[in-house]
C-alpha cells in the first residue's frame, strides 16, 4: 500500500504526493465509583458495543477530544486519570486507519446514551459483552492486566 496519493497539478501538471495519514482518535475507559466501566450501543457502523470514543477535531488536544467525546456519548464529566496506550493496527477500523489514544477516567452518576451512542450504561469488568467493535475488546484486556493489581489492593483496602 503506498504511503501517499498521487495529484497533479491542474495548473502546471506536476505530479504532487498527497500523503495519506490515520485519522486521529480517542477512546475512553470510564471508571464509576462500583468500578465498573461505561461502554456504549453505537447507533452507526460497525454496530455493537464500544468505549466511548471519537475524532480529535483540528485544533483540539487529545485530552480536551477525550472529555468531549465522554460527555457527548454518555453524559457524564470525566476526570482523566492516566494514558492506557495508543493503538495504531491499520485493521483496527473497517472503515479506514485510525490511531487512537486511550485514556482512563474516572465519573460519578448514570450514563446516557447521547449524539452517536444509541445507549450507555455500566459493565462489570468481568462480565464484558461478548462482541464488540473495533479493537476495544483487546484494548479492555489490556487495561484489565495493567490496572488488575491496582483494583486488587483497592478492594482489600
Amino acid at each position: 500500500m503506498s504511503p501517499f496519493d498521487a495529484l497533479v497539478c491542474p495548473e502546471c501538471g506536476a505530479e504532487v504526493k498527497r500523503y495519506k495519514n490515520p485519522f486521529p482518535t480517542v477512546d475512553i475507559i470510564i471508571e464509576l465509583p462500583d468500578r465498573s466501566i461505561v461502554l456504549i450501543k453505537r447507533k452507526n457502523p460497525p454496530a455493537g458495543w464500544a468505549l466511548p470514543g471519537g475524532f480529535i477535531d483540528y485544533g483540539e488536544s487529545a485530552e480536551h477530544a477525550a472529555a468531549r467525546e465522554a460527555k457527548e456519548e454518555t453524559g457524564l464529566r470525566v476526570e482523566l486519570i492516566g494514558l492506557v496506550g495508543v493503538y495504531s493496527d491499520p485493521n483496527r477500523d473497517p472503515r479506514f486507519h485510525t490511531l487512537s489514544v486511550v485514556f482512563a477516567a474516572k465519573a460519578q452518576g448514570l450514563p446516557q446514551g447521547g449524539d452517536d451512542a444509541a445507549e450507555a450504561r455500566p459493565f462489570s469488568l468481568d462480565n464484558l459483552p461478548e462482541e464488540m467493535a473495533f479493537d476495544h475488546k483487546k484494548i479492555l484486556h489490556d487495561y484489565i492486566q495493567r490496572y488488575s493489581s491496582h483494583h486488587t489492593q483497592k478492594a482489600n483496602k
